[in-house]
């Protein structure tokens, strides 16, 4: 008997709202047991990001290497890498456990606007890790800059996701939180040609912060109990909007304020 384990590899957030922080809680909170890998310490709290130190990039896959060697998780999720270092140790460290499901989120740029990843460092995003994904998390800005493209329709999304896809990724989940109205829309690319649309409400808050980091820390560990790809999303958002209703209307800091991860915690599940 063990316990369903995922690994999050990404950078810390002192603040808990975001980063490995966001991660772990969303995990542990759908009862997988969490283990992290971080690659860079961030100063930020909910209203900006002052500064990210990268953790060596030795570090980062001496950490990797030993959470795989010895916890074997079911599931990893990739989230900030912030250079071109840390990319190749991530890349060159997880090619020796191929049949492990990777869910990549590409942070690249924060909700203030503080650059997470180097501008030299995108190309080799594109080329080491986009390959080795089982699926890839873009928001709105995030697939612009990969699909080096203006995305404003449902059909702009459409050719941004072939654009993307065509860099190597299994699959690619474009996230539309970021669009105005009612209604958000996120739609999921498979390498089969298959398309599914994802549609929830817009829920009225400013905790918002975090909200990548959960969703994809989510997939992973819905994954990693062995749910299909489209219902481990299903599932993700579906707890993800659980969370931000849970915490629309709670104080936490001057700006935008974390979601509600442990809202209704589950125990560890065990195989």
């Amino acid at each position: 008997m063990r316990y369903i384990c995922a690994l999050t590899i990404a950078g810390s957030d002192c603040s808990g709202g975001a980063g490995i922080q966001a991660d772990i809680k969303t995990m542990s909170a759908l009862g997988v047991y969490a283990a992290a890998a971080i690659t860079s310490i961030t100063v930020q709290n909910t209203k900006s990001v002052q500064a990210v130190h990268g953790v060596n990039s030795l570090i980062v896959a001496d950490q990797i290497k030993a959470v795989m060697d010895d916890i074997k998780p079911d599931a990893v999720k990739i989230g900030m890498v912030n250079d071109g270092a840390t990319i190749h140790a991530i890349a060159d460290t997880l090619k020796y456990y191929p049949k492990c499901p990777i869910v990549m989120d590409p942070i690249m740029v924060s909700t203030s606007g503080f650059n997470l990843m180097k501008p030299n460092a995108l190309e080799l995003f594109c080329d080491s890790l986009l390959p080795i994904s089982t699926l890839l998390t873009p928001n709105l800005p995030e697939a612009e800059i990969l699909s080096n493209m203006k995305i404003n329709s449902i059909d702009a999304m459409d050719i941004a996701a072939q654009r993307i896809q065509s860099l190597g990724c299994k699959a690619v989940l474009i996230k539309g939180g970021h669009a105005k109205g009612d209604r958000k829309v996120d739609r999921l690319y498979t390498t089969n040609g298959g398309v599914q649309t994802f549609t929830h409400k817009t829920i009225d808050t400013r905790n918002t912060h975090g909200t990548g980091c959960t969703l994809s820390s989510a997939i992973t560990s819905f994954i990693a109990r062995r749910l299909d790809l489209v219902d481990a999303i299903a599932a993700a958002k579906n707890y993800l909007s659980q969370a931000l209703e849970a915490g629309k209307d709670i104080h936490i800091g001057e700006g935008h304020g974390p979601v509600n991860h442990l809202f209704n915690p589950e125990k560890l599940i065990t195989l």
